[in-house]
C-alpha cells in the first residue's frame, strides 16, 4: 500500500460497526455507562444490553491531533473535558447531535498507532474492547465507572446428572423423558459440496459437522435418541436427507448451516433459523434462536423466519434450520474458528431442542 494513499485512508478511517435492532430513543440516556482506558492501550466499555457502537479514527490536521471515537445512542446530561497522561492528549464526552453520546481520545503528535488492525470485540450484550496501541512509556489508567459488573454467586449442584462436566458446570440442560424422543441432526453439504468458504478457508461442512456432533453427544447424554444424516465428509443429496429422516419417524428434524454474504462483505454478521410451518416448527426455531444468540453477544439477530428449504419443506416432522452465523463476516468467522465457540453453539442448539422437547409432550 502505497504512502499517500494510506495516508488518505486514514484521514477518515471508519473501524467499526455494530449492528444490532435495539435502537433507544432520541431523548433516552446516554447507553455509555462505564469506561476505562487502561494501562495497556486497551479501550474497555460498558453499554446498555445490545448496544448500536460506531467507532471511527480521523488523522491530524491543523487543530487536533490523531483522534479516535466511539458514537452511543441516548444523549449525555454533562458534556466534560478529562486530562490525558502519557501518550493521550485529553478525552471528550459531548454530545455531536440530538440523541447521541460521543467518546473521543485524542493522542499525542508522538504516538504510533495502527487503525487498520484494530477490531472491536463484543465481550458479552454489555461490554466491549479494543486494543488501540501499545504503550512505550507507562501512564495512569483513565476512565469512568465500573466496567466490569459485580455477579451474584450462585451455588451449583456438583452431584446433578444433567450439567456437562466439561466445562458448562453454570448452565443447565433441561431434563426429558428418557428413551422417549427421537431427534435427527442434519449436518450441512459435506465431500465435494464444502458450502460456504470463509475467512481463512474455513469451510462451513467442517464446522456444522463439528458442532452437529457436539449436539449429538448432549443430547444422547439427556437419554435422547439421535441420528445423523451424516457422520464424516460423504457426498449427501438433499432427496436421501429427507428420506432418511422420515423413515425414522423423528420427533423433530434440526439442519444445521453457517452462512456467507454475497461478495464475502466481512460486515455482515448474524443468526438465524428458519421453519417451514406449524406453531411446532415456529416453536422450535424461537427456541434455538434464542439460546443461540445467548453465546453469542454482539452477533445481530436476524431473527426467526418462514422459508422453504427442502430439507425443511420435505420433512414430515417439525423441522428448522439453523444458521449459527456468516463464516465471511468479521465477527462470526472469528468466533467459528475456534473449537470453544462451537461448543457454545452446540450446547445452545443442544438447550433449544430440549426446551421444545419438554413442553411440547
Amino acid at each position: 500500500m502505497s504512502k499517500v494513499f494510506k495516508n488518505k485512508l486514514l484521514r477518515y478511517l471508519y473501524v467499526f460497526l455494530f449492528l444490532n435492532p435495539t435502537i433507544l430513543p432520541v431523548n433516552s440516556s446516554s447507553a455509555l455507562a462505564a469506561w476505562s482506558l487502561n494501562s495497556n492501550g486497551v479501550l474497555e466499555l460498558r453499554t446498555k444490553s445490545n448496544t448500536n457502537l460506531k467507532a471511527y479514527f480521523q488523522k491530524s490536521n491543523q487543530l487536533y491531533g490523531d483522534r479516535f471515537w466511539v458514537d452511543f445512542p441516548g444523549e449525555l446530561k454533562n458534556p466534560r473535558t478529562l486530562k490525558g497522561n502519557g501518550p493521550i492528549k485529553e478525552i471528550r464526552l459531548g454530545k455531536p447531535k440530538r440523541g447521541k453520546t460521543r467518546l473521543v481520545i485524542e493522542f499525542k503528535e508522538e504516538t504510533y498507532l495502527n487503525p487498520l488492525t484494530w477490531r472491536m470485540i463484543g465481550l458479552n450484550q454489555n461490554s466491549w474492547r479494543i486494543k488501540l496501541f501499545k504503550p512505550k512509556y507507562a501512564f495512569k489508567k483513565i476512565g469512568e465507572g465500573f466496567v466490569e459488573k459485580k455477579v451474584e454467586k450462585f451455588k451449583v449442584n456438583r452431584n446433578s446428572n444433567y450439567l456437562n462436566k466439561r466445562g458448562h458446570d453454570f448452565l443447565e440442560l433441561p431434563n426429558v423423558k428418557e428413551n422417549k424422543f427421537s431427534v435427527v441432526i442434519d449436518p450441512g453439504h459435506g465431500g465435494p459440496d464444502p458450502g460456504a468458504i470463509g475467512i481463512g478457508g474455513i469451510r462451513e461442512t467442517d464446522v456444522v459437522l463439528e458442532v452437529s456432533k457436539i449436539v449429538e453427544k448432549l443430547l444422547s447424554q439427556k437419554g435422547v435418541k439421535v441420528t445423523l444424516t451424516r457422520k464424516n465428509e460423504v457426498d449427501l443429496d438433499l432427496p436421501p436427507r429427507v428420506s432418511f429422516a422420515n423413515k425414522t419417524n423423528a420427533d423433530i428434524f434440526v439442519s444445521i448451516h453457517a452462512n456467507a454474504s454475497r461478495g464475502k462483505r466481512r460486515d455482515i454478521n448474524g443468526l438465524e433459523t428458519f421453519y417451514f410451518k406449524g406453531w411446532k416448527g415456529r416453536s422450535l426455531a424461537k427456541g434455538i434462536q434464542k439460546q443461540i444468540l445467548r453465546v453469542s453477544p454482539g452477533s445481530p439477530d436476524r431473527g426467526v423466519k418462514q422459508g422453504r428449504f427442502y430439507v425443511i419443506k420435505n420433512t414430515k416432522m417439525p423441522a428448522v434450520l439453523v444458521e449459527i452465523g456468516f463464516l465471511t463476516g468479521r465477527l462470526d468467522a472469528r468466533r467459528l474458528e475456534k473449537p470453544t465457540h462451537r461448543k457454545r453453539i452446540a450446547y445452545a442448539i443442544a438447550k433449544g431442542i430440549l426446551e421444545y422437547l419438554s413442553k411440547v409432550r
